[in-house]
Formats: structure tokens, sequence, C-alpha cells
């Protein structure tokens, strides 16, 4: 199960009470203070890493604890600090404060750490007191309470490309192509039910990674269809496919379908509008008036986009697009694309 958005509530570790306590040894009945101090709360930390796809661990279990410093004891021997709580996050966690929504850390990278909650300090022991006025203290001090706070867990996936368009545009299809990714795919819409990665393996090693988007339709807004909660996982991308039917057996106009989701993105993020577009057009295969294409390739290139046809099923036009999305990730093209 795909889970990208948790709610969890962390506490960290309270410090341990410092210890009253007095020297009692052989030939010294009245021995001076001797309680050590507590130790310190365990704090609760995320760290993201590659093992975690999605937030599913946090689904069912919502509490987190880490556990207390121990009690200062007798004989000047302070209390053993508490282990920290490890929590894995998968890479891409945006961790925000839930009462006020403020961003508490972006974890983008293998390895990364976050301190969600600290754990409070230990309690100082009678033995700090002795004053020369007070050689006696019978007091020590109380650990700190470790920090508690609810946590809104967002999983924005770290993907090079993202690939849009209305349901039935053929993105899960083009992805198995580009990629090694097997999405479920089907002749009916919202196959693609959360986002696929998929990653396109180049000549020097490197590779590029690929994210198809569960289709928009107009109102998704106002929650039709599907919504716009995957639209997050654009968010981190640098380029995007914008697909769109072209065949003879569409059921809207290509230009039509492009502006629909164009619309519904601006809706739930304007800025997603500035990242750079490519136009491909889909299933070619099944059409049978070529002369539209041309006219397409005209109409989108006023615009400022580039227009690329492509069938996933006979390969035609793939070779192109590979090669301009490999330009566009890898050499760094800077031509606009196109910004509606």
């Amino acid at each position: 199960m795909f889970v990208d958005k948790v709610k969890i509530y962390v506490k960290a570790g309270d410090g341990g009470d410092g210890a009253v306590a007095f020297l009692r040894e052989k030939y010294k009945p009245y021995g001076g203070p001797a309680g050590g101090d507590g130790g310190k709360g365990g704090d609760v930390i995320l760290i993201a890493t590659s093992k975690k796809l999605t937030l599913y661990d946090f689904k069912y279990k919502r509490h987190f604890r880490a556990p207390n410093g121990e009690r200062g004891r007798g004989k000047n021997q302070h209390g053993k600090d508490a282990e920290d709580l490890i929590l894995e996050v998968p890479i891409g966690t945006v961790v925000m404060d839930a009462q006020t929504g403020q961003v508490i850390c972006d974890l983008t990278e293998e390895g990364q750490r976050c301190i969600v909650a600290k754990g409070g300090k230990g309690g100082r022991g009678n033995a700090r007191f002795a004053t020369p006025t007070n050689q006696a203290p019978k007091y020590a001090e109380k650990g700190q309470k470790g920090e508690e706070r609810w946590l809104l867990l967002e999983l924005k996936l770290i993907a090079d490309v993202g690939i849009i368009g209305l349901p039935n545009a053929g993105k899960s299809t083009l992805i198995s192509k580009l990629t090694k990714a097997r999405p479920k795919i089907a002749d009916y819409p919202f196959t693609t039910l959360s986002p696929v990665l998929g990653v396109m393996e180049l000549e020097d090693a490197s590779r590029i990674v690929l994210a198809d988007i569960p289709g928009l339709i107009e109102g998704a807004s106002q929650g039709k269809g599907l919504g716009l909660e995957f639209l997050r996982h654009i968010e981190r991308t640098k380029l995007l496919l914008h697909l769109v039917d072209v065949s003879d057996q569409r059921q809207m106009e290509p230009l039509e379908a492009f502006k629909i989701v164009n619309s519904e993105m601006e809706k739930y993020n304007p800025e997603l509008l500035k990242k750079k577009q490519i136009v491909v057009g889909t299933k070619i295969d099944i059409l049978s008036d070529r002369e539209i294409l041309n006219d397409l390739k005209r109409e989108f290139e006023k615009m400022g986009y580039m227009f690329i046809p492509v069938s996933s099923i006979t390969g035609e036009g793939m070779d192109t697009l590979r090669k301009v999305i490999i330009e566009q990730i890898k050499g760094g093209k800077d031509e606009p694309l196109g910004n509606a």
C-alpha cells in the first residue's frame, strides 16, 4: 500500500531525577552529600533511508516514545543516559509541526537525520547543591521533561521527471517502455492509483528517475477523481512529460486535455507551471490521419512547448523522447520548453 501522508505523535524521554544520598562508610557515619545526577532522556530522531519507499510503517502505529534517563544513585553515581529512538522514513519525507504547519526538516539524502523531539536533561543530585553554609542538602533536582509534539509527515518522491496527463493518456505504458517499472496497465481510467517510480539506466552508469502520477481530471481540485493529492510528488522534478492522447479513439481534443491538466495543476500550486514541460502525443499507432501531428506541433510550439509524438506499442518516437529527456536532465539544457 502506498502511504505518503501520516500524522504521528512523538515524545522524547524525560531526564532522570537526581538522587539524594549521603556517604555512609565505615568510620564516617556522617559523610557528605553523594547523590548522583540523573541521565538524559532519549531523543526521537528521524533518519532518511532508501530501504523505505512509503510511510506505511506509520499507518497503524502512530505513537512513539523514547526511553527516560535513569535516576541518579548514591556514591555519586550518575544515572545512565537513555538510548535515542530512531525512526526510519523514506528519502523525500517532509516533516512538519502538525499544529503550526512549520517545516521542521526536509529529508532528501540517504542517512540525513532530524531530531524531532529532544530528550530532557537529567536532574542534579544533592552533591551538586552543597555549599559552605549548607553542607548536607536534603534535596535534588528533578529531571526535565522530554519534548512532545504531533508531526505531519509527507512524502514527496525524489524524481527527475514527472509524467502527467488525463487518465488513459498512456502514462503507465510509457514509463514501462522508458524504464523497468512494471505498473498495472489496462484500458480504463485510474489504472494508476498511486505514483510509480521507474529508472532509466544510462550508458555512463548514471540514471534518471521518472515518476508516473495518477491521472488528473477536470474538477480534481474539488476532489473529483483521485483529487490533487499526488501532485506533491512532482514538486521536486526538473522536467514534466505532459501526455495527451492523439489517437482516433481519443475522448477529448489534445489541446483541451492539455489545458485542463495545467489548470488543475495551477489550482494546486501555481509554481508547478513554471517547470519545463514537453508535450508527448501518445498512441500514434492508432492514428489514421498523420497530418494532425503537424497541426498539433504547430499549435504547441506557438505556446512555447516542444511536441513529440510517440507510440509506446511500436516504439515510434521513443528514441527521440529518450534523447530529449537525457539532454534536458543531464545536458542542462535551459531553453524554454513552455511556461504556461
